[in-house]
């Protein structure tokens, strides 16, 4: 299978950034092929697996979201039963929405919080931006956003590859330390530097 040549991924951690910048992306018209999207529709399309192994976390043929993080952020075990179970749905989603936008031989963005953890899976994509501000940026952000105490939050941070370490094996940089103005202005002069 060709690579998706007109592709590039977005990526980083929890809290980096990724989704700020995918919604600026948009705004200047391009396609962004979202994972976190593809993620909750196949969450929805395995409620009943869902609600067969996880009790009380889907009421009223809801998953309530929190709960359920709270069980699999916490187990490894559950934590890669989930992934076991919706994975598969979301590459293949995934790959069905690049082979579309390849067609029309345009630049687009691929929004895959997980890549470098799922690196395998995703080898047709080898252009990689990685959304960055420092782990203790990271932890101080999602205790703020998810309104999780140090512990837990430094928990997510780390349950995922080192930003560090994604960095270094990223394509490109794009720098979310600072506030969201200086995120715009590094994000036009990443599109600047492959669109010209």
């Amino acid at each position: 299978m060709n690579k998706f040549k007109n592709a590039v991924v977005i990526t980083g951690s929890i809290g980096s950034g990724k989704s700020t910048a995918s919604a600026w992306l948009k705004s200047q018209g391009y396609a962004v092929v979202d994972a976190d999207d593809i993620a909750h529709e196949a969450l929805n399309s395995c409620i009943n697996q869902i609600s067969a192994k996880f009790h009380n976390v889907v009421k009223n043929g809801v998953i309530n979201r929190a709960k359920l993080g709270e069980i699999v952020f916490n187990d490894a075990q559950n934590l890669a039963w989930l992934e076991n179970l919706l994975h598969p749905k979301i590459r293949d989603k995934i790959f069905n929405e690049c082979t579309l936008l390849e067609s029309k031989n345009e630049l687009y963005f691929v929004d895959i919080p997980l890549y470098f953890e799922k690196i395998n899976t995703y080898s047709m994509l080898d252009k990689v931006a990685v959304i960055y501000a420092p782990k203790h940026e990271l932890i101080k952000r999602i205790m703020s956003r998810n309104c999780l105490n140090l512990q837990e939050a430094t928990r997510r941070v780390e349950l995922q590859i080192d930003i560090e370490t994604k960095k270094q094996k990223a394509t490109f940089v794009i720098d979310n330390s600072s506030d969201i103005n200086n995120l715009h202005k590094n994000l036009k002069a990443f599109l600047h530097s492959i669109v010209n």
